[in-house]
């Protein structure tokens, strides 16, 4: 009935999403009459997400905090993009809309070539709900990854650092990468929550968006605009705070790049206490909020509640 290639990618298309051989063959032939082949409905995509998560939940420790620190050093080197590509621009307006034109490219790296970023995993709820996977199971999943990636983020910041990176311009990419840290480190606890809510709820937009998608062209197109938004809101993401906080305290340790930053608005806030109270603290439980909830819970909500006893 089918050719070779044609049964790879039925499988690819549908084997998740299907919950049996006939609905794979009856979906495929009814997508080929409509010619609807570029995309994963909603539906799909959250029926998808419960086979993605219970993979996530039964991968090793070691795997996950190797994954974890190839996605720390993604993030960590679109932070280094957006840095260098606004330190020089005068307008902060602009500058702040030049590297968030940047900075997707750290989840396009991470989707496409395969990592594990703590922010997209919250969506792991999902398969929480469905029964794939156990909140032990998830949990693992999340402090392994967590840890990863902020040593993947801290590796990418001790490299720029002591590579001299950071003399670029004349030391205006040191001052900047100062300043971002000093402004990040004085936030106060529930501003920097509410920015991480929002924050995941557009990354979490943008790795559905992701799965919707069925080609690497569809993935790029499709995450690239809810990354640069909330780039461009001045949202917080705790893992590419792992670069920008450390990037700076790091940096403050070059007599140079601490004379030059003297006069720096909230320079004295910038301290490894202030980084993890008013900063990564906050905003970690901010995007497990956006992530987990407004999105995972959401969608689960909206499509599979209620399904399986259904289908009984």
């Amino acid at each position: 009935m089918f050719t070779a290639e044609q049964k790879n990618w039925i499988c690819d298309r549908y084997l998740l999403a299907a919950t049996s051989k006939k609905e794979i063959i009856y979906n495929f032939v009814i997508d080929k009459k409509r010619g609807r082949y570029f995309m994963y409905s909603p539906k799909e995509v959250s029926k998808n997400l419960v086979g993605i998560g219970r993979i996530k939940g039964n991968t090793s420790i070691d795997r996950l905090f190797l994954l974890g620190i190839m996605s720390g050093i993604f993030i960590a080197c679109a932070a280094v993009g957006f840095n260098t590509a606004s330190c020089m621009i005068e307008n902060p307006g602009v500058a702040k809309l030049v590297g968030a034109m940047i900075f997707p490219v750290g989840l396009v790296m991470t989707l496409v070539a395969g990592s594990e970023l703590f922010t997209g995993n919250t969506l792991m709820v999902v398969a929480l709900y469905e029964g794939e996977t156990t909140i032990l199971k998830l949990l693992k999943n999340w402090i392994v990854v967590y840890a990863g990636n902020f040593l993947g983020s801290i590796l990418v910041a001790l490299l720029i650092v002591n590579s001299g990176q950071l003399n670029l311009f004349s030391g205006a990419l040191a001052l900047s990468t100062i300043k971002v840290a000093a402004a990040k480190s004085s936030l106060v606890f529930g501003k920097a929550f509410l920015l991480g809510i929002g924050c995941n709820f557009l990354v979490c937009i943008a790795v559905w968006i992701n799965f919707a998608a069925t080609d690497v062209a569809g993935k790029v197109i499709g995450l690239y605009m809810p990354i640069m938004l909330f780039v461009l809101a001045g949202f917080e993401h705790c893992v590419a705070n792992m670069y920008f906080i450390p990037a700076g305290l790091i940096a403050l340790t070059n007599p140079d790049y601490a004379a030059a930053s003297v006069d720096v608005k909230n320079i004295a806030n910038l301290t490894w206490s202030n980084f993890f109270m008013n900063n990564l603290i906050p905003v970690t439980l901010g995007n497990i909020v956006g992530g987990s909830i407004m999105v995972g819970t959401m969608y689960w909500l909206i499509y599979l509640r209620g399904e399986k006893k259904a289908e009984q």
